[in-house]
């Protein structure tokens, strides 16, 4: 017996569906939470598993609310990771957890 297809999409708590948190992403993010989300829905699809899909939509709506809350530092948060791993130099301003360690404990 198969169940009838509703015509209705599923309640999602505010901000939680997959095309709220796409809307609430910055322009540059999408492709990558695109990319991340046909992902999911693959392993999903051949797993039989809704895991891999609910965690990759949870990281992407904190995502999400990060960008929603200050845009401007999300931006300047990821031009500085990104600055991070194509040099290797750590984000100006910061210094090492082996200093900031010999910092409180002397």
């Amino acid at each position: 017996m198969s169940t009838p297809a509703t015509t209705s999409e599923p309640r999602y708590p505010a901000g939680t569906s997959p095309a709220a948190i796409r809307a609430a992403l910055l322009p540059e993010d999408v492709p990558r939470f695109d990319q991340d989300y046909r992902r999911a829905l693959d392993v999903a699809r051949e797993a039989l598993s809704l895991t891999d899909l609910v965690e990759t939509l949870e990281s992407w709506r904190r995502i999400a609310w990060s960008t929603q809350a200050d845009p401007a530092a999300h931006r300047r948060m990821i031009e500085a990771a990104e600055h991070a791993q194509r040099t290797g130099a750590p984000p100006t301003g910061t210094r090492s957890w082996t200093s900031l360690k010999t910092e409180l404990a002397g």
